[in-house]
């Protein structure tokens, strides 16, 4: 099973921008899509942006569009989300979760490996 592992948390002002990295180790990663989700205090995990294994497919949920870029470095097995004019609703804790089917989905069911999360922070 894949190990993935985020970084690149922070506290920033709203309007302000942070890019985070998950890095894979252990297992398939240029053949398997991955995705970042959020979760904030009391609420549910929500979908955030998805990639396809070979970059091509890119997917974003409607409250980032716009401001967010999912990438993807196969030969570093590292999978980024730059996120641009954050505002305090993005607060919460980031996670990149796998899926070896490179479904793109929008469900979290649908990722098998799961990092530990960083936490972002926005103050108004």
């Amino acid at each position: 099973q894949v190990q993935l592992v985020e970084s690149g948390g922070g506290l920033v002002q709203a309007g302000g921008s942070l890019r985070l990295s998950c890095a894979a180790s252990v297992g398939p990663f240029s053949r398997s899509g991955m995705a970042w989700f959020r979760q904030a205090l009391g609420k549910e995990r929500e979908f955030v942006s998805a990639i396809s294994w070979s970059g091509r497919g890119l997917y974003y949920a409607d409250s980032v569009k716009g401001r967010f870029t999912i990438s993807r470095d196969n030969a570093k097995n590292t999978v980024y989300l730059q996120m641009n004019s954050l505002k305090p609703e993005d607060t919460a804790v980031y996670y990149c979760a796998r899926d070896y089917r490179n479904r793109s989905s929008m469900s979290p069911h649908d990722y098998d490996s799961w990092g530990q999360g960083t936490q972002v922070t926005v103050s108004s």
